[in-house]
């Protein structure tokens, strides 16, 4: 069977904890209280999900160190640098990095553009909402981590399976790798590096599991480019043409 893993509720119950770990880390600053509990955990030797290739393995591996050279009673200067490099990518942008998707998407690299609205109905057809899109928009990094978290929980079967394989190739993975490459160059802690290194390496590899298991490859980013663009010229056909009291047509 691909990568080991046979697809089942306990796989996916399990991989959940690892996808909420990962948002965890992205929603907030390293504590010494959480560095503790990562250390405590055997993190990230704790995740559900073994590595399973080159960038699964380095992930890991960065992490691993990364989390050993952070002393076991951090001082002030070193949680400052860390406070400091989690401002900067996740609050400031000072990075050019930011963790939403439209930002990669857009052509201007603005946030809260169409990828937003589209998230936001993927939520609301699961009955989610997020708490304000003014302070995180709909398709920020922490959202969508603890949405495939939901999925693997929820995931009962094939087409379980199949439409959290969909939503990834539609979304994380068409940006995560972008982010995690420059957040790894222009960041200064080794501990946001390998964070972002760690959770695309984690979602490419999740993927594969999906593809791998279901017989399904998954889509390629031009597919998702056709299918995109399919649907929005079927939503503009089937858009009624409206007609304003006192406007008059084309003339001659």
């Amino acid at each position: 069977m691909p990568l080991g893993l046979e697809l089942s509720a306990e796989l996916g119950a399990a991989l959940a904890e690892d996808f909420a770990s990962l948002a965890l880390l992205h929603d907030r600053e390293l504590t010494p209280a959480l560095l503790l509990a990562l250390r405590q955990a055997g993190f990230p030797g704790s995740l559900a999900m073994l590595p399973r290739d080159d960038a699964a393995r380095d992930g890991v591996e960065a992490m691993r160190l990364a989390l050993a050279a952070l002393p076991s009673d951090p001082d002030t200067a070193c949680m400052d640098g860390l406070a400091a490099d989690f401002a900067a990518i996740y609050l400031t942008g000072a990075y050019g990095a930011s963790p939403s998707e439209s930002y990669w998407l857009s052509d201007d690299h603005l946030v809260c553009q169409s990828p937003m609205f589209e998230l936001r109905e993927e939520y609301k057809a699961r009955g989610l909402v997020v708490p304000d899109w003014r302070l995180r928009p709909d398709d920020h990094l922490v959202f969508q981590l603890q949405f495939v978290a939901r999925l693997l929980n929820s995931a009962a079967n094939a087409d379980d399976w199949r439409s959290l394989g969909r939503f990834m190739d539609f979304h994380l993975l068409r940006w995560l790798a972008d982010f995690a490459r420059r957040v790894a160059a222009r960041c200064e802690t080794p501990f946001y590096a390998a964070l972002a290194t760690l959770s695309f390496a984690w979602c490419d590899q999740l993927r594969a599991l999906i593809a791998g298991n279901l017989g399904e490859a998954a889509l390629t980013a031009d597919e998702v480019a056709t299918q995109l663009n399919s649907q929005r010229v079927g939503d503009a056909l089937a858009e009624p043409v409206r007609f304003f009291p006192g406007a008059s047509g084309p003339s001659w």
